[in-house]
């Protein structure tokens, strides 16, 4: 599939200064002359910063690595985990297509996209606050169907609780990622039921980060 960059570009992209001391950091992992090993950290990096892959970061992370634009650029196009064009600057929803995903209703949650966020995939909302696109297996068959939204993953969904996961969003609520039928990883449901939530979600990492 032919992957171009976004018509519309910023004037420039740079690190916030703790960015820049984790990419020089990086560079001292690998030997002289061979820095351009770092790129797609560094791509991975700027990613996270501004939410896209921009032309002016792609000749920022080349001028910082000393390699060829063109280089950077054949690097962000290959690889599909980089986004090309503007996500949504409160969420960037990535439902999982896939054949289990799909038997479980993902149909469903692109639907709600479509009608809530833009019926085409890859485009921002009216605000700007959010955009979806339907992406190949993320790897959470036995929880489908699921999306990922950053570096959380949310399971276990149907129309009705991805709707409410969109709600939370839209409020600046903070939803804690995971299931959405209470399960702690991948049990049977009926495990939840039997131990409950609480017990089977207190060692649970991701859940008490976003409790704090």
């Amino acid at each position: 599939m032919l992957r171009r960059l976004s018509k519309d570009q910023p004037e420039e992209f740079k690190f916030t200064k703790v960015n820049l001391d984790w990419a020089k950091a990086q560079l001292k992992k690998y030997p002289k002359g061979r820095q351009a090993s770092a790129v797609i950290p560094l791509l991975w990096k700027a990613q996270e910063q501004e939410g896209w892959i921009s032309k002016p970061a792609i000749e920022f992370v080349a001028d910082f690595l000393d390699m060829p634009e063109v280089r950077v650029l054949e690097v962000a196009t290959f690889y599909f985990m980089f986004h090309l064009t503007p996500v949504g600057s409160k969420a960037h929803f990535q439902v999982c297509g896939t054949t289990p995903c799909m038997l479980r209703g993902s149909e469903n949650l692109i639907s709600v996209c479509k009608a809530r966020i833009n019926k085409k995939q890859k485009s921002l909302s009216a605000d700007g606050s959010m955009s979806w696109e339907e992406v190949e297996c993320l790897g959470g068959c036995a929880n489908a169907p699921l999306v990922q939204i950053g570096s959380d993953y949310f399971e276990d969904l149907d129309k009705d609780s991805f709707e409410k996961l969109i709600d939370d969003i839209e409020k600046d609520n903070s939803p804690i990622p995971g299931s959405r039928v209470g399960r702690f990883s991948s049990e049977p449901t009926n495990m939840t039921k039997k131990y409950g939530r609480k017990k089977l979600s207190s060692e649970n990492a991701s859940i008490e980060r976003f409790r704090g």
